[in-house]
């Protein structure tokens, strides 16, 4: 029997204390520096995420500094198309929903409610003001201007304010650039600071946590924006006016199952019965998802995620929430990175678990199979005459 040692007993729970103040310093510290370390957590996402561009680059056999500049380059333009192309088509949208609104109110006062009520038993248009909600719509938005407006003059009246704006936009793509430049050096360094002894199932976990959110950012995004685009511009081939805006929204869903296209097909089918009012067009926006559905099933998903996606998508949506609760936008950045590292930490536990002794309990020593009952052993043997 072995003797307790209080000795021994003190000193673990002083170093669990330690470490439990340690980790509580740090959130404490990038709770406060959260507007901070904004910038410098979106570069470090942009340099991970084109490292195994520049990596395929100079396997091709260009230089670090030339590939560096290629896929640098390549982001800035894609992010000026994004900016050109999507933000006044978005807007232009959301200006034909606003126009459209009596449209829609319309609709749902004289054939949705009617519909509903008289099928469900319910005075719905009793208790609902869609007028007021009209009016209410339009003044916002056309006090979204004076919004800016203010916030632009509090901005330029708050000159610290002001610096720091503008500071983190500048700041940005310097920093994207050397995060993307640097980032072998940086795990290089981080890689040489773990102990020696706990090396291999440090790297094994950094090589599963990468692998993990690779496959959902680089996979999952792509699918995110093909989808968009086909649903953005088949629904525009239907004829609807708000097609561009219900594709984007569908595509942005997609992550999660079955919202991104349900979302797509409600939107889209109350648009074509507003905008036309026969089955005609309804049809065509059922055949649009229709093949966006096919497409990603048997094409998208499985050549572009398959299945390494380990982060379900009730998981994501958590982390992200969570973590601009906590951390603002900083948490938002990092709360994809920090839910796929504790995902593969949970599989690791889970696996250090079931190869436990508290799991798998006392195994015997001698194992006795048992015969099968055809077997002759599994039968007595008569005592031989002697």
């Amino acid at each position: 029997m072995e003797t307790a040692n209080p000795l021994h007993d003190i000193a673990v729970f002083l170093k669990r204390l330690q470490w439990t103040a340690l980790a509580l310093g740090a959130l404490w510290l990038l709770w406060v520096l959260a507007p901070i370390l904004t910038p410098f957590a979106f570069a470090a996402l942009l340099g991970w995420l084109g490292d195994p561009l520049v990596d395929r680059l100079q396997r091709a056999g260009r230089s670090r500094n030339v590939a560096v500049t290629l896929v640098f380059s390549a982001m800035t333009l894609a992010l000026i198309l994004v900016l050109v192309l999507l933000v006044p088509a978005i807007e232009r949208q959301i200006a034909i929903l606003i126009e459209s609104f009596p449209s829609y109110r319309e609709w749902f006062m004289q054939t949705a409610l009617p519909w509903v009520e008289a099928r469900t038993g319910l005075e719905i248009t009793s208790w609902l003001d869609f007028q007021r909600l009209s009016e209410l719509i339009r003044s916002n938005w056309e006090r979204a201007g004076g919004f800016a407006t203010t916030l632009l003059g509090y901005l330029s009246r708050s000159g610290f304010a002001l610096i720091a704006l503008v500071a983190n936009i500048a700041l940005l793509p310097v920093l994207a650039f050397f995060f993307l430049r640097d980032w072998d050096v940086f795990v290089e360094r981080v890689a040489a600071l773990v102990p020696r002894k706990y090396l291999p199932t440090v790297s094994r976990l950094a090589r599963e946590s990468d692998a993990m959110l690779g496959g959902f950012l680089r996979g999952q995004f792509l699918v995110m924006l093909i989808l968009g685009v086909m649903y953005g511009v088949g629904l525009w081939l239907v004829g609807l006016d708000l097609g561009i805006l219900i594709g984007i929204i569908a595509g942005l869903f997609t992550f999660i199952p079955y919202l991104g296209p349900a979302s797509g097909i409600i939107l889209g089918v109350i648009a074509a019965l507003v905008q036309y009012g026969d089955w005609k067009h309804v049809a065509g926006v059922l055949a649009v998802f229709g093949i966006g559905q096919v497409i990603e099933s048997y094409w998208l998903t499985p050549k572009l995620v398959g299945d390494r996606i380990g982060l379900h998508p009730v998981a994501v949506i958590f982390a992200v929430l969570a973590g601009g609760q906590l951390f603002g936008f900083l948490g938002m950045l990092l709360a994809l990175p920090v839910a796929a590292v504790a995902n593969v930490l949970l599989r690791f536990a889970q696996e250090r678990y079931t190869h436990s002794k508290l799991y798998a309990g006392d195994r015997p020593d001698i194992v006795v199979a048992h015969a099968h009952p055809q077997s002759p052993a599994a039968y007595p043997r008569e005592p031989e005459a002697e």
